[in-house]
């Protein structure tokens, strides 16, 4: 039994290159909870991070007790992280949301579902009569199941005809996606996790894995910890876990300033031309720009570099040699490029360094421009966010007159006569009165949006309906009028998409509580009640279940990148998950994409005809055209600017947010697991220990911070970053510990500092880069409440109590163990009742 808390990656499975990743059976139960005890598990994949680590759920009595990893997964071969282990099931059974609530006299009362939905259509019906579908917004998650956003897509694009839909994937993947529509012409990750296994050096960019993707970090140590271990490169202002491993493997540890990460970028390519690293043929058969690149570049010296990013230039070059002569490179990317300033521009060019080399489409030469959260890449794909289902482009009539005929509705209908409005305009135009109805699902914009002092001005508008659909009473749900008791993981069924395409179906596994229904029954409800016709006068949503929603998404998909059609849920039962595009060419799914060096840019296939990444401007259709891109990929890049908000006298550090391993999102889960709560039970201030020197500010003091837009105080934690930033954990909003919903009053969350500032392409927030001032308030009682066994160590170790979990943290691991045998939920399953459990070889898939 191991600790999971303490030792957050757990025992160590070696192998060499080009080997397969050895399995590790990982499972905890409930404290008392036998494996005897158990009495069936079911088919799940963790929805904690955007990893998608298939598992099985423990239940008991109708309850979940515990869970396990499953080993025949592609994805995790048996490992789950610790969020999966207690984070996951642990919020089961606790302050739920059990019945809908309405605003009474100013108060939340609970009501019944005929009465909640009543209102909710009263109000969207007069809107649209008397004012149009522009009066309708819809800000969702990427959280959901696949089957919840197409509907949901649906309803909005063909039903009301609203082009205000959106998600809170904006705030953390929309650069990701924008980074490969520029590039590759298409959404959709061209790597694979199995280029772990083969490749001599990793990147990741602004992506601290070893928190944010826990398993995928174990899959690195296991071949760093075998023969013929990659070297790494760490791009990221604090000194992380993967920062130690980049030093320990004889890679790099660039440390940039933030917001100058599109300078970094620009010398590394910049290196690459230079010094003869570029893969000329490959370049002029499958690439278009490399001319203009080349001339954005030259000015981007290591000296020129090391003065903006304050990166030693030995550094940069060293860097680029690892990148320039390795034979194969895996490159990942995340959040410190995504929320940081020209996030987009950024991002490509870590797809230019791959595409001057080659290094894309075989094994260990991988690009993994990574999501946040575990379905951003469903919210995408089925135009719950300001995307077209399917891939498809908005400037293109065609593929509006693809959906049209197969929504059965007008063209006309669906909202294509402008781009699409992204996130942070819907709140704009909520703010502005344009905007008076605002339905927000499975997410806490009270905590995660920028500027909270204005986020909750907006939400208390008088002329604004909100309606929340959640599981918890969040701090969104107190501006509600209307909130709606939905069903978590575990409880109802469906798909959903990990980052590198993995498909994996979630089956029900307990009943919901009180009245909670799923959000599919949900948005099917609201069409129902809303009477949404198609041209013909049928009802527009033709399915009544998970299962039916699927098989409409898969034609919805036919021909597309994203290609589903292959797949069914019974192929989905028991074996692994399944990457798409999975059809008749790829009956198994398709573990990468590109290896022909052909790129969906022809003008008829492409998601998008791009944009400038200086300035955002959209590159119009018949300029797309004449560039004849004919199957190559996009070289795009940009000069590096100041950042909007950088340090002064007033305000002389840059702040910078992000995540600890223990806490997803804002803690709606966790916070609700007592092993990660205790881990890390509230918000810190980490300073470098030059800063809090000069601050005169000690491991444990209270200090205050504050940007232009608002202030929180904390505990200050004296870690390892860079002098000049400070990091703050997004995780916190007003609510307890205990997550019951109790306010304190205290302001903590991170985003009351952030400001109202995004990407001009992608429209991604700059949560990375706000200036603020450090203000110490006083001695602190204790240390920090950082945890000591991630990015946030303190910079004395021994001043510190270890973070530990308590004797109900034990989890077991077995290493090379078979599957074990399951008990397989069959069609129309009812939760407490035991399927016949099926032996290894009877599963299917």
């Amino acid at each position: 039994m191991t600790d999971r808390v303490a030792d957050i990656w757990g025992q160590r499975t070696p192998h060499a290159q080009d080997t397969s990743w050895p399995v590790r059976l990982d499972q905890h139960l409930e404290e008392g909870v036998a494996e005897s005890d158990v009495q069936h598990w079911v088919q799940s994949a963790c929805v904690l991070c955007s990893n998608g680590c298939a598992c099985d759920i423990a239940v008991k009595d109708g309850r979940m007790v515990g869970i396990r990893g499953r080993t025949d997964d592609v994805v995790n071969h048996g490992r789950l992280g610790p969020k999966g282990l207690y984070g996951s099931w642990q919020w089961n059974g606790r302050d739920r949301l059990t019945r809908p609530l309405v605003r009474e006299d100013g108060e939340l009362v609970e009501t019944d579902w005929d009465t909640a939905m009543d209102r909710i259509v009263r109000r969207s019906r007069r809107l649209l009569d008397e004012v149009g579908s522009s009066s309708h917004g819809f800000y969702t998650s990427g959280q959901l199941f696949l089957e919840e956003y197409y509907t949901l897509g649906v309803i909005g694009k063909a039903g009301l005809g609203t082009p205000h839909m959106d998600g809170n994937t904006r705030l953390c993947t929309a650069t990701a996606a924008a980074a490969m529509k520029e590039s590759f012409g298409s959404d959709g990750q061209p790597g694979s996790y199995t280029d772990v296994d083969s490749c001599d050096a990793i990147f990741l960019f602004g992506h601290n894995m070893a928190e944010t993707q826990t398993v995928l970090w174990m899959r690195i140590l296991d071949r760093l910890h075998g023969p013929d271990r990659p070297r790494i490169v760490a791009v990221d202002p604090r000194f992380t876990k993967v920062a130690e491993a980049a030093v320990e493997s004889g890679g790099v540890h660039l440390a940039p300033l933030p917001g100058t990460n599109l300078a970094l970028m620009n010398g590394l390519v910049n290196q690459l031309i230079t010094q003869g690293w570029v893969d000329e043929e490959y370049v002029s058969a499958h690439t278009l720009g490399f001319e203009k690149l080349a001339r954005t570049v030259k000015a981007y010296t290591p000296e020129m570099v090391g003065e903006i990013c304050r990166v030693s230039p030995k550094d940069l070059r060293r860097a680029a040699e690892i990148f320039g002569t390795s034979g194969r490179v895996l490159s990942t990317v995340l959040q410190g490029f995504y929320q940081s300033h020209q996030a987009t521009a950024s991002s490509c060019q870590v797809n230019n360094l791959h595409l001057l080399r080659g290094l894309i489409g075989r094994p260990g030469c991988g690009v993994l421009q990574m999501n946040g959260q575990p379905t951003a890449q469903n919210t995408r794909e089925c135009g719950a966010d300001g995307d077209l289902p399917g891939f498809r482009n908005w400037d293109n009539q065609n593929h509006i007159d693809q959906l049209a005929e197969l929504w059965n509705v007008d063209p006309l209908v669906i909202p294509h006569w402008a781009p699409p409005t992204h996130a942070m305009q819907i709140w704009r135009y909520a703010e502005q009165g344009s905007i008076n109805f605002l339905w927000i699902s499975a997410t806490n914009p009270a905590v995660s949006m920028p500027e909270l002092p204005r986020i909750r001005d907006i939400l208390r508008r008088e002329d604004l309906f909100v309606v929340v659909q959640d599981g918890f009473r969040n701090e969104t749900a107190e501006f509600a009028d209307v909130v709606l008791p939905a069903a978590l993981w575990g409880e109802k069924q469906g798909t959903f998409t990990n980052v590198n395409r993995t498909v994996h179906l979630s089956e029900k596994a307990v009943e919901p509580p009180g009245a909670a229904r799923s959000d599919l029954d949900i948005f099917l409800d609201y069409a129902r009640r809303m009477d949404l016709r198609d041209r013909d006068g049928e009802p527009l949503i033709k399915w009544r279940d998970p299962e039916g929603a699927f098989e409409a998404w898969k034609e919805c998909t036919r021909g597309r990148l994203c290609d589903y059609t292959g797949l069914s849920y019974d192929k989905l039962r028991g074996g692994s998950g399944v990457p798409w595009p999975c059809n008749t060419e790829h009956p198994d799914g398709s573990d990468r994409l590109y290896a022909d060096g052909v790129f969906p840019t022809a003008p008829e296939v492409c998601e998008s005809y791009g944009h400038d990444l200086l300035t955002g401007g959209t590159t119009p259709p018949t300029k797309y055209q004449a560039e004849r891109p004919d199957g190559r990929a996009f070289l795009k890049t940009a000069e590096y600017t100041p950042v909007p908000e950088g340090p002064s006298e007033e305000y002389p550090y840059v702040c910078t947010t992000g995540r600890t391993v223990y806490h997803f999102h804002t803690r709606t889960k966790t916070g609700r697991a007592r092993q990660l709560r205790k881990a890390a039970p509230e918000p810190w201030v980490e300073l470098s220990p030059g800063d809090a020197k000069a601050l005169g500010v000690d491991e444990g003091d209270l200090v205050r911070v504050e940007s232009r837009r608002g202030a929180m105080e904390a505990p200050a934690r004296v870690g390892r970053g860079r002098d000049g930033t400070v990091f703050l954990p997004f995780h916190y909003g007003y609510w307890d510990t205990t997550g019951t919903g109790s306010p304190d009053g205290q302001p903590r969350a991170a985003n009351e500092l952030t400001q109202t500032e995004w990407d001009p392409v992608s429209k991604q927030p700059l949560f990375k880069v706000s200036a603020v001032r450090v203000t110490k308030l006083g001695p602190g009682q204790d240390c920090a409440p950082a945890p000591t066994t991630t990015a946030s160590a303190p910079h004395d170790p021994a001043a510190v109590p270890a973070t530990r979990g308590d004797q109900d943290a034990g989890t077991r691991e077995d290493v090379g163990v078979a599957d074990p045998p399951r008990q397989v939920p069959s069609p129309g399953h009812t939760p407490g009742v035991p399927d016949p459990v099926l032996p290894h070889a009877a599963r299917k898939g």
